[in-house]
């Protein structure tokens, strides 16, 4: 007699969540099977070997330079569905291909930072379920990467991820809206588990511990663009000072304007510090951006500006996010300044032959409050370059280069980086 347990359990589930008002297709669970989740589970290796070459000079004519060589290899597995549960195992390892002789964050050598330590973590490790319509839950280790990721990303330049232990909740069941919320334990830093407390500061650190909740809900109009409303009370127990909440809205979208294509985003916020934050501040962060596109180039302009209060001398922060898409390739200012920073900037982008495209982006940076008397408010200028290639069978070629030139009386010291750096995944 064939064996009815499975088919039993499933109705039985059915029957519960049905009650709830939760409806689940019986045959799309009576058909899920632990042989048939293996046979669809996926293995995939990724590669990313890089070269990064920095040089720093102050303003007195010091110099000081470091140079890395990393690799950084990604090993992902995802199973298959069983009763709409479905897992995923990733391990990031970074090794250096020659000696370590540059500053990486976590060691005590000398020179400018290059903040790729040695390591091998588990980068994702997480439990999904998705027997909801249009419904998924997540609890473990996971990638969160919410909008553009100004507020909350994964640091994916740098070679070891920023991941979140965290349960979260994605739904798109209705139609054009979205809405993300997670609760997150500990943030997975990009310094690694070998950056404890009694190694590094705790800027450095590599793991944060949190009592974080991050809600997103967007709704998309065909046609015009993306209406994002986010509401981030990042509770840091570790960084006390990284504590605040920032509520905010968004838009971001396309339109076609003949034979020009017009992109634009607008973009509002408000912070104040939570939690045991020993400051007591508030601070507004805003952003207007619009380019267009002809004939594969793309012109644009834009500024960002992250504002500061006054009295607290403390600048809008936002700790979770990947910090190097913005206000410049150098990271001069991944940290804030206690008056803020006005960022404008000028993109040009540029598709060419042979599957190689170039981005090239001016900033001019500045005071967004008032600074001492009798100094400038310049914060200095970068420019950026890039070109990359992207190959038949899948692997990218990236070239890239960014020169900040100091400010007159803060951020005075130059910065030069150059990256070559490829990546195939099999």
């Amino acid at each position: 007699m064939a064996n009815t347990k499975p088919m039993a359990k499933a109705v039985a589930i059915s029957s519960v969540l049905g009650a709830m008002g939760i409806a689940i297709p019986f045959n799309a669970m009576a058909a899920d099977s632990l042989e048939g989740a293996l046979k669809e589970s996926t293995t995939k290796l990724n590669l990313r070997p890089r070269y990064e070459n920095v040089e720093a000079v102050t303003a007195a004519g010091d110099e000081s330079r470091s140079e890395a060589a990393t690799l950084r290899t990604r090993l992902t597995f995802t199973t298959g569905s069983f009763y709409d549960f479905s897992a995923v195992l990733e391990f990031d390892d970074v090794t250096s291909l020659k000696d370590v002789n540059y500053f990486d964050g976590v060691n005590s050598k000398d020179g400018p930072i290059i903040a790729d330590p040695e390591g091998t973590e588990v980068n994702q490790a997480y439990l999904a379920y998705s027997g909801l319509p249009d419904t998924k839950f997540i609890w473990g280790r996971q990638r969160i990467l919410l909008d553009n990721q100004r507020f909350v990303g994964g640091v994916g330049w740098r070679q070891n991820e920023q991941t979140y232990d965290a349960f979260s909740i994605g739904n798109s069941s209705i139609p054009g809206l979205s809405a993300f919320y997670a609760n997150v334990s500990n943030v997975n830093r990009i310094f690694g588990e070998q950056a404890t407390p009694d190694v590094v500061p705790v800027a450095r650190q590599g793991d944060h511990t949190q009592e974080t909740n991050l809600l997103n809900v967007g709704y998309t109009i065909d046609g015009i663009g993306k209406i994002s409303a986010y509401y981030y009370d990042i509770d840091n127990l570790d960084a006390l000072a990284l504590s605040n909440t920032s509520m905010g809205v968004r838009f971001a979208g396309a339109t076609e304007l003949d034979a020009i294509k017009l992109d634009y985003e607008l973009e509002w916020a408000e912070q104040e510090d939570t939690g045991d934050n020993p400051n007591d501040y508030t601070a507004d962060y805003t952003l207007i951006s619009l380019s267009g596109t002809m004939s594969g180039f793309t012109l644009g302009l834009a500024q960002e500006t992250l504002g500061a209060d006054d009295d607290a001398g403390v600048g809008f922060t936002t700790s979770l996010a990947t910090l190097h898409k913005f206000q410049g390739w150098a990271d001069v200012f991944l940290a804030t300044p206690g008056t803020g920073i006005e960022d404008m900037y000028v993109t040009f982008k540029a598709g060419l032959p042979m599957g190689m495209s170039f981005i090239a982006m001016y900033h001019e940076f500045e005071s967004a409050e008032d600074v001492a008397a009798g100094t400038s408010s310049d914060f200095g200028s970068e420019i950026d370059m890039a070109l990359s290639k992207k190959f038949s069978n899948g692997a990218t070629l990236l070239l890239k280069y960014a020169d900040f030139s100091g400010g007159d009386d803060y951020f005075t010291t130059d910065v030069t980086k150059v990256w070559v750096m490829a990546e195939y995944a099999i």
